[in-house]
């Protein structure tokens, strides 16, 4: 990117929430905390002030499907940061000592999530939706699974998974391809290990309507929401244009209908997401006890009409345009670019350039669009309220 001098860059490894066997709930995102605590060559202080001192950034996050580590920095310092990311997921300490003070950092961070009745909201849907399945289980894991993971169990899933077949390197910015493989180079093996291919057998999912009381809060929380496509379907971006139709902005029907015209919600949005086996759709509204069911019935008849007809054509045109413009938008930052590269690779998708991306936002019609909102239909959605008791 010309127009930048820092680099975004990241080390993608192919382990998260699906990849856990029972008794290693959790042990992904505790992993992606343990290794920040330190290796042979850097101290926990050492890993986060080489980079900082230099004016960038060090992060991580965990998901179903993979764990993130990334860094931000001026584009000369990128050897640097390369020696840092791979110090760091590949050698960490993993001391019991370490483990001691980062299992409470976790509790912590689930509490903290317990605290958020829309955290928690969707924790519960996602656990109704699929029905079991582990895409529907938190990544943070329970406080007992967190609890019960040790060392041993945490080495054995880097071991597994930590190793050079496995990952997936992204960067954006001012960067020099060659640079950038010849540094990685010094410090990866030439021949590494395959990945192991995701086989995760794709969810059933379940429909209905199901309540859940807590102790405190003023507000109830309906989400409803159902199964669709994984990322490499080519239904994917008629999903993308009629999730935002629906609920992606306030020109949006739900934000129109049920914000706008009927005061019943500050917060009411739809949303979508895509696995390599399975996606998601739904939509949220969190309005007060007294006026949850009136709320509730206009966003399922919304739904409902949408899931019966669709878009109308210059609905249609409208939110390709909205579409495109957030996209070009968003791909100014080399972190979202960095972010957009690692996912191709991740779910072994075709690299498509922007313009092309264009053309397939622009390709979707009326019967996509049609089929594509199907997946909203109250009747093969499930349905959760999260009120107070």
């Amino acid at each position: 990117m010309d127009s930048v001098r820092s680099v975004a860059l990241g080390i993608w490894v192919r382990q998260g929430r699906i990849h856990e066997g029972p008794r290693e709930r959790g042990a992904s995102h505790l992993l992606e905390h343990m290794v920040f605590k330190g290796t042979a060559r850097r101290s926990a202080r050492d890993l986060a002030w080489e980079l900082e001192r230099l004016g960038g950034a060090l992060d991580a996050y965990t998901t179903h499907e993979a764990t993130a580590y990334q860094a931000r920095v001026p584009a000369s310092d990128l050897e640097t940061a390369i020696d840092v990311l791979c110090d760091l997921t590949l050698h960490p300490l993993l001391r019991d000592r370490d483990l001691t003070v980062e299992r409470e950092v976790v509790l912590e961070e689930i509490a903290a999530a317990e605290d958020d009745p829309e955290d928690v909201a969707f924790e519960h849907h996602a656990r109704f939706l699929y029905d079991g399945h582990a895409y529907g289980e938190p990544i943070f894991g329970t406080r007992d699974s967190v609890s019960a993971l040790s060392t041993e169990t945490l080495s054995a899933v880097h071991a597994r998974s930590y190793h050079a077949g496995n990952l997936v390197i992204a960067a954006a910015g001012a960067v020099d391809h060659e640079a950038l493989v010849a540094a990685f180079a010094k410090r990866l093996p030439a021949e590494a290990t395959p990945s192991t291919p995701d086989d995760m057998e794709a969810p059933a999912g379940i429909a209905g309507t199901r309540r859940v009381e807590r102790d405190s809060g003023r507000q109830t929380h309906i989400i409803t929401g159902g199964l669709t496509v994984p990322y490499r379907d080519p239904l994917r971006y008629a999903i993308v244009v009629t999730s935002t139709a629906l609920g992606g902005g306030m020109s949006s029907r739900l934000f129109q209908e049920i914000r706008e015209e009927r005061g019943l919600a500050y917060s009411v949005y739809s949303y979508h997401g895509f696995f390599a086996s399975i996606g998601h759709v739904g939509t949220y509204v969190g309005t007060r006890p007294e006026t949850a069911e009136e709320a509730k019935n206009a966003l399922l008849d919304q739904l409902s009409t949408f899931a019966a007809s669709g878009l109308e054509p210059d609905e249609l045109e409208d939110t390709r345009t909205q579409l495109k413009g957030q996209i070009l938008i968003s791909l100014e930052s080399p972190s979202a670019r960095m972010n957009r590269l690692a996912g191709i690779a991740v779910y072994g998708h075709e690299y498509r350039a922007l313009d092309e991306v264009a053309r397939r936002i622009d390709s979707v019609d009326l019967d996509q669009c049609r089929a594509a909102a199907k997946f909203f239909d109250p009747d093969r959605c499930a349905t959760l309220e999260l009120a107070p008791a």
